[in-house]
């Protein structure tokens, strides 16, 4: 992750950086959830050292987790640096966002501070980003606010040092660390939450003969828990029926105590997501899912059970910890929009599209083989010498083993034969170069975005419209004939032709559309390359004064 920047991040980091955020939100313990933060950081966002320093009940802040360096580790664990010292830092430097960034040129008047710290080693800094061995990156750690207010209280500051590219971070670094400081404090929170939790039921379960004062520790961590609690009736006809919610709860939700009294949980959550909620364990199951509010709107939870029995060991009852992750989808799906997306038209990226058009096509070997298997289970061949047809019903497990993919056809040569296939335009503009040389590649980029723009408007819904790079563009049309698709680059062609204003003056981009068809047995780079052969025939076929006019 270090090595890249927006908008060029790699699946494969997203990936290691959602990897990171998730083991955090599944560690068993306090004390492990500050590892797992230290250690995140490290193996996900490039740096060589980590430390997680904890908001202690005094203030003070204490260093409960290194990574990186055991000598180093050995050295300022458990070390203690005043709230004092620690205001006076972050007050200091470069605010980035939430992150704080102190320079070796101001960094030094720190350095007898009471804040335990590391020291390291190296070159001065030949460029300007380079980072130096005295830079400082806090990222500070705040419980999580109220919906549009302010952060809440600071439990936690991770200090971060020696990224493995030499450099400081980017936009895109201190996005993620910022994102990654975000989710840490909403682990450690659940961490202590769930902690708390689980000391109220063993007090629950060992001290019988103090029942009353068991229920009352219960009933103060149930109600002002920060995140959303219920209790819910197990086993019978009214299994899963809510008997009781905190105020954290009923306000995510929107909705009275006295009205979720009436719903079971099934009766709340997404139509979509019913089977998620009915693969959950009852028996501490977890699971993500989106819950209604009263407004008709969903929101997105993590909804984890955990069973509770009287002292006398009568009927046992659902414990339901319901916590708000919306925000944290929003991110993993801005995250993953922008790894499948072109940043400049918004359009899906070379490698969405070849996803796309992969999905579509198979192997007509892999057709092969299900064929021959349909055949081996009834002992004889019972489809027709074109592979598209039985002799008579087969079984449903051969029906399966046969229609688990629809075939994507072409029409034949150059003939509109009737058929109707999977179209793919390749399209190139004329022209596009001297707008870039003539007024800049500002000018170029809103040309791009415009012609994006007509390309999206010209199609249908269910179309694709993906840009490969440069000025390149690809639209998959499924269900057209050959005359079809000849309209439709004739319609697109007309539509990129007209003039497009550019900071108060009318340009003029031409567009060559170049014709393919795919089929199942040919790859996506196949495909991709007889459109794009086409598309060269259709531009050499017109003379030169002519491609960007028409």
């Amino acid at each position: 992750m270090e090595t890249e920047s927006e908008p060029y991040v790699r699946l494969a980091s997203l990936r290691q950086l959602h990897q990171a955020m998730a083991e955090m939100n599944t560690a068993r313990s306090l004390a492990d959830t500050l590892q797992t933060v230290s250690d995140g950081v490290v193996s996900a966002l490039g740096y060589e050292l980590a430390c997680v320093n904890l908001v202690r009940p005094d203030g003070d802040l204490v260093v409960a987790a290194f990574s990186g360096n055991q000598a180093a580790e050995a050295l300022i664990t458990g070390r203690v640096g005043s709230r004092e010292s620690w205001e006076r830092r972050l007050g200091m430097g470069e605010h980035w966002g939430d992150l704080v960034f102190i320079p070796h040129t101001e960094g030094w008047v720190l350095d007898d501070d009471d804040v335990p710290q590391w020291y390291t080693d190296g070159p001065a800094p030949r460029f300007e980003d380079e980072w130096h061995p005295s830079d400082r990156l806090f990222a500070p750690m705040f419980t999580p606010g109220v919906p549009g207010g302010s952060c809440g209280e600071l439990i936690g500051v991770l200090s971060v040092d020696r990224p493995r590219n030499g450099r400081r971070p980017g936009a895109w670094g201190r996005e993620a660390l910022q994102m990654y400081a975000f989710q840490a404090a909403i682990a450690i929170s659940n961490a202590r939450l769930r902690a708390n939790m689980q000391r109220a039921l063993v007090r629950l379960e060992r001290e019988q003969q103090a029942l009353r004062a068991s229920e009352e520790s219960f009933r103060q961590a149930f109600e002002y828990a920060p995140s959303g609690m219920a209790i819910a009736e197990m086993g019978g006809d009214q299994h899963g029926r809510i008997l009781r919610t905190n105020d954290a709860l009923c306000r995510l939700l929107g909705r009275p105590a006295s009205s979720m009294r009436r719903y079971a949980f099934s009766d709340l959550v997404h139509p979509e997501d019913i089977g998620t909620l009915l693969r959950t364990s009852a028996e501490g199951g977890r699971a993500e899912l989106r819950l209604g509010r009263r407004d008709g709107t969903y929101v997105w939870v993590s909804l984890r059970n955990s069973v509770v029995a009287d002292a006398a060991d009568g009927p046992r009852f659902l414990l339901t910890h319901v916590e708000d992750i919306e925000e944290r989808k929003r991110r993993e799906l801005q995250l993953a929009h922008r790894a499948s997306h072109d940043s400049l038209t918004g359009l899906p990226n070379s490698a969405e599209l070849r996803s796309r058009l992969s999905s579509r096509l198979c192997h007509r070997a892999g057709h092969s083989a299900a064929l021959e298997s349909i055949d081996a289970a009834f002992g004889h061949p019972v489809h027709d010498a074109g592979g598209n047809g039985f002799d008579y019903p087969p079984s449903v497990e051969a029906l399966d083993a046969y229609d688990h993919h629809v075939h994507t056809v072409a029409p034949e040569d150059d003939r509109d034969d009737g058929t109707k296939g999977l179209a793919v335009l390749f399209c190139d503009l004329d022209g596009f170069k001297s707008i870039n040389d003539r007024f800049g590649h500002n000018a170029g980029d809103e040309v791009l975005v415009e012609v994006a723009r007509r390309l999206s408007n010209g199609v249908r819904d269910g179309d694709t419209v993906a840009r490969l790079g440069g000025d390149e563009f690809v639209v998959l049309a499924d269900g057209l004939g050959r005359a079809d698709a000849q309209d439709l680059a004739v319609r697109l062609r007309n539509e990129i032709i007209q003039p497009i204003r550019v900071d108060g003056r009318a340009v003029r981009v031409g567009a060559s559309f170049g014709i393919g068809w795919a089929h199942c047995g040919m790859t996506t780079d196949e495909v991709l390359k007889s459109a794009d052969e086409r598309m060269y025939v259709e531009k050499r076929s017109r003379p030169k004064q002519h491609r960007r006019a028409g």
